[in-house]
């Protein structure tokens, strides 16, 4: 069966995402009141559907549409709050598998990436909170892939047209998909000059890219035109984004769980989502990432650049180059907080990076690497389970449990 599969790439991540729904989706409904920043995006959603007036102002309205359509088909719970960023999730993990796939055409390889995509926990976690990094980790996942597939074969216009409304989407749950906009601009022009996108023009592909997603990032802005009170207009549509920028930019007060860029990528300061009694019981969701995946991501990520650049492998320098600058938007864009979820996509890409690595360097008696190492990662996504799941626990001091550094409380 394993060799049938070997060949059916698609067959294969089909498998996969419904293992990573029904994993995604199993008791979504804890816990059973708002956690985090749900108290922000949930009743902004909720004005949302009601087209009542403007609300949460600081963010575009992609992500809050979504979880708006999640309320209106599963009702004002915990499921409906939060079902649609599990399909959100799944889409990240098929988005992985794609460009994995679109990169090494090998099914082995994406499916292994896929994986550590669904045990990485922080992908986990985010699909089981109304928040908006699980929709932009979908976003920008799908439309790396869909950049990658235009590059190569037949109607690359049209496969370029379908990156540019990915990334527009992106770019209308935060602006921190924008960078990923300005990258794969710069990817084209290196890209050409390589033979790449056959049949089209540089000109016509940035156009493309930048005029398609600048045109679905302002339409997502269309319900905003119907508020009841204070609606938007064409007048008001260019500076309210300036009005967005100074919220987003706007210095807050300190946070216990803010942390600096740097330490993300080192697991220093992860945050607690959700900790007390809920129904009956303790309960605790802490978005922290897998330590294997996380610390030997960054060990993939130096081999991807090392080997990529020995070898002449513009596919692996790329991998690590994604994650290299992930990382970088935050250390200069201009917020006065950070938290370790901005590091969802950085996350992402590690697994990317992971997989990459062990099919540049397993070779021999390693080429079964990739499966040693994922035994470690499952043990400890099992092993954290309870305190992502918001699980039952025994008592309010249970979090010791998997507190390993002082930083982690």
């Amino acid at each position: 069966m394993l060799s049938r599969l070997r060949d059916r790439p698609w067959t294969t991540a089909a498998l996969i995402a419904v293992a990573a729904q029904l994993l995604f989706a199993w008791g979504l409904g804890r816990p059973g009141t708002l956690s985090f920043d749900e108290v922000h995006y949930v009743p902004a959603a909720r004005t949302l559907l009601s087209l009542a007036h403007p609300a949460n102002t600081e963010h575009p309205l992609v992500a809050k549409e979504l979880i708006a359509i999640g309320i209106a088909l599963f009702g004002d719970d915990p499921w409906g709050w939060r079902i649609m960023g599990t399909l959100a999730a799944t889409a990240t993990v098929l988005g992985v598998f794609a460009c994995l796939q679109l990169l090494f055409r090998r099914t082995h390889v994406s499916a292994f990436g896929a994986a550590m995509a669904v045990l990485n926990q922080t992908l986990f976690v985010q699909a089981r909170t109304a928040m908006l990094d699980v929709y932009l980790g979908a976003f920008v996942t799908l439309a790396v892939a869909a950049l990658l597939w235009s590059m190569r074969g037949e109607w690359p216009k049209a496969r370029m047209a379908l990156a540019a409304i990915l990334f527009g989407l992106a770019v209308g749950v935060k602006w921190a998909a924008a960078p990923y906009v300005a990258g794969a601009g710069v990817l084209i022009l290196w890209g050409r000059r390589r033979g790449y996108w056959p049949g089209a023009g540089t000109i016509a592909l940035l156009a493309i890219l930048f005029g398609v997603s600048i045109a679905t990032y302002f339409a997502t802005f269309a319900p905003a035109f119907f508020y009841a009170q204070d609606p938007l207009t064409l007048a008001r549509l260019l500076p309210f984004q300036w009005e967005m920028y100074q919220r987003q930019t706007q210095v807050l007060p300190a946070h216990p769980y803010q942390s600096a860029w740097w330490t993300w990528p080192l697991l220093i300061r992860p945050m607690w989502y959700f900790y007390q009694p809920d129904e009956g019981v303790q309960r605790g969701v802490l978005l922290i990432g897998n330590p294997a995946i996380m610390w030997a991501g960054l060990l993939a990520v130096g081999a991807c650049l090392w080997t990529g650049m020995r070898r002449r492998v513009p596919a692996l320098v790329g991998v690590g180059l994604l994650w290299v600058g992930s990382v970088a938007v935050w250390a200069v864009i201009p917020k006065s907080l950070g938290f370790y979820y901005y590091y969802h996509l950085s996350g992402i890409w590690l697994c990317i990076a992971l997989a990459a690595a062990f099919h540049a360097h397993a070779r021999g008696r390693w080429r079964h690497a990739d499966e040693w190492f994922a035994i470690p990662a499952i043990a400890l996504f099992v092993y954290f389970h309870p305190i992502l799941s918001a699980a039952p626990l025994d008592g309010p001091q249970s979090f010791n449990r998997w507190m390993w550094f002082g930083s982690w409380r």
